[in-house]
């Protein structure tokens, strides 16, 4: 099955996407940063997961150790499994239909529903909120973002990106409800091995009489730890 431009309107507004690209022709001193935005948003993903999982390993937090690895871990399998789903759907883009349009970015071969950058930003952001707060609201922000520039180069319509951010932050959250518990502590049972500085910047002290989880317990509670 194919949706094409024809049928466009059965799914989504098409005066929102109208609206948005008037924006864009009416911006043109954002037309660089959007098509920069939309272009390496992947990699500025990368750098905010490894961001996250940074912080919780300075912190020495089992949990959000965890998270992070999650974050990663969900945000790749999100985009494995919206393969099947974006050829099944086989929506056409409105960059490869529509030509009466500002169109900002060279046009994907592929589908676009749901958005595959939207599934990535939307799954890390999730897998961030749960490992540091921080780290993980700028991810929730820039996913957005970044949604919004697919959406007004014109390489996708609203509908693309909304689907995407809620395939993969709901498929995140689904798995970190599930695996959390093991996650934690597979990550504690890492920081017994020689790939401790995996999971935590402290070194292993002979002496210290408790293990990284009850570490982390104290420290969270702000009672123990140097």
């Amino acid at each position: 099955m194919t949706i094409s431009a024809s049928s466009y309107a059965t799914l989504s507004d098409p005066d929102l996407f109208d609206d948005i690209n008037t924006f864009a022709r009416n911006t043109r001193w954002l037309h660089a940063p959007m098509h920069d935005l939309t272009t390496y948003g992947p990699v500025l993903i990368g750098a905010l997961l490894l961001t996250g999982w940074w912080s919780a390993r300075t912190r020495a937090d089992a949990r959000a150790v965890a998270a992070a690895g999650w974050a990663g871990t969900a945000a790749l399998l999100a985009l494995a499994l919206n393969q099947p789903i974006t050829s099944a759907v086989a929506e056409t883009r409105p960059c490869s239909t529509r030509h009466d349009i500002l169109i900002l970015v060279t046009c994907p071969s592929d589908y676009g529903f749901p958005s595959d950058h939207a599934v990535l930003a939307g799954a890390a952001a999730a897998g961030l909120l749960a490992c540091t707060r921080e780290v993980g609201a700028f991810a929730a922000g820039f996913a957005v973002l970044l949604a919004f520039s697919r959406v007004y180069t014109a390489a996708l319509y609203p509908h693309d990106v909304l689907a995407g951010l809620t395939l993969g932050a709901g498929f995140t959250v689904l798995g970190w409800w599930l695996l959390a518990r093991p996650l934690t502590a597979l990550t504690e049972l890492i920081a017994g091995t020689p790939l401790r500085p995996l999971v935590t910047a402290e070194p292993k002290r002979p002496d210290e009489g408790e293990s990284y989880s009850e570490g982390t317990e104290r420290r969270a509670q702000g009672t123990g730890g140097d």
